[in-house]
């Protein structure tokens, strides 16, 4: 998948902006707040539809704005795409080849992205919402079905909550929290399923990936600590089963918390290397090593379920590298990812990032190729 052309329209510090990109390594060099992150966030929200740094599409758009645009031409194995996004006060619309997807669910997935930025580092030892946020939007991208059940999962959980609320109080509908409860189990099994499927497909390509940066010293395994016991091909009715059941048991608890207790909004993932949960007794090296295993390990699983490459968007992270593991890193995507990078210095760039790289120079929301000529 390639990128060729991006354009921008009142998003972030951007009121107008027109790019077009190399198939290769894109570099975008300049001081801090200067707006070279918001670019990479912007091709980030045109493939997912959210981005990466807010959940609040209000910040996406430039200040007393009615909306933001972001639109793009990119080649994917067959044929070519035009994709739109129009952010506004009223919600998203995405188009593809210029015809509006009737849900976003349909409209993710027309482009693949990976990012890796250095709050990605915290994959291992931030919190389980991290983790789960990362599942969410990689497996979002590969399955529409799992976009599907999740958003409507979290509708479900939100007037889920407001009824456990005011059953606390004493007031709402008890037989409606029964309503409320199937549809959560009805999309929370799939979902639980799915995620099962995806973590074992994903380390069968980060273990090797993690083993090699180790040079053999480690090996990674992925474990998902789910809510109720999934296992990869736990038939969707057994899910169920064992989700109500869980349900009927804390009914009377979840009313007096006045929350949802459990569910696939609670779940966590676990990174052990050589037997250690690595979050509680890794080094911070071994977790760096994990993160990135895991990172690279997206970009093959995609490429094995779409058919082709996503495209590699790597925010002012290889300076958070050392020299070894960026080194790895750019051997994985050599010669078959097109790459975005953005740095303050090219100091801190491998020779062959630069070799083979149109550079850009951001300053004050300005965007300028110095390169010699593209490549």
């Amino acid at each position: 998948m390639i990128i060729h052309t991006l354009s921008l329209r009142s998003f972030r510090n951007y009121e107008q902006l027109s790019l077009t990109f190399g198939s290769k390594v894109n570099v975008f060099i300049g001081e801090n707040a200067q707006g070279k992150t918001n670019v990479l966030e912007a091709i980030y929200v045109l493939a997912l539809a959210k981005s990466h740094r807010t959940a609040k599409d209000k910040e996406l758009i430039q200040f007393q704005a009615p909306f933001a645009h972001i639109s793009a031409t990119a080649s994917r194995r067959n044929g070519d795409v035009e994709v739109s996004l129009a952010l506004s006060s009223k919600g998203k619309k995405g188009k593809v080849n210029g015809l509006e997807q009737r849900r976003l669910s349909d409209y993710v997935g027309t482009l693949n992205v990976v990012m890796f930025a250095p709050e990605d580092l915290n994959l291992v030892k931030g919190g389980p919402h991290v983790r789960r946020r990362f599942i969410d939007m990689e497996l979002g991208q590969i399955s529409p079905l799992y976009l599907h059940h999740l958003s409507l999962y979290h509708k479900v959980l939100k007037q889920r909550n407001v009824l456990l609320k005011e059953l606390q109080a004493k007031k709402g509908t008890p037989a409606m929290l029964d309503v409320l409860t199937d549809q959560l189990i009805e999309h929370g099994a799939v979902i639980s399923q799915k995620r099962v499927t995806f973590i074992v497909k994903l380390q069968g390509f980060a273990a090797p990936i993690h083993e090699a940066i180790s040079r053999g010293r480690e090996t990674l395994g992925l474990l998902y600590s789910p809510s109720v016991e999934v296992s990869e091909g736990t038939d969707v009715s057994k899910i169920k089963e064992d989700l109500y059941s869980a349900y009927e048991r804390r009914k009377e608890q979840e009313i007096r918390r006045g929350t949802t207790l459990f569910g696939p909004h609670r779940d966590d993932l676990a990174f052990i290397v050589n037997d250690r949960d690595v979050q509680t007794y890794g080094s911070q090296g071994q977790q760096r090593t994990t993160a990135l295993s895991v990172k690279l390990a997206e970009i093959d699983l995609i490429h094995t379920e779409v058919g082709e490459y996503p495209v590699l968007l790597l925010d002012d992270v290889l300076s958070e590298l050392d020299d070894y593991r960026q080194s790895h890193l750019l051997e994985t995507i050599q010669n078959k990812v097109q790459t975005f990078v953005t740095t303050t210095s090219t100091s801190g760039l491998h020779k062959n990032v630069l070799g083979a790289a149109l550079v850009f120079s951001v300053e004050d929301g300005t965007v300028t190729n110095v390169s010699e000529k593209p490549r």
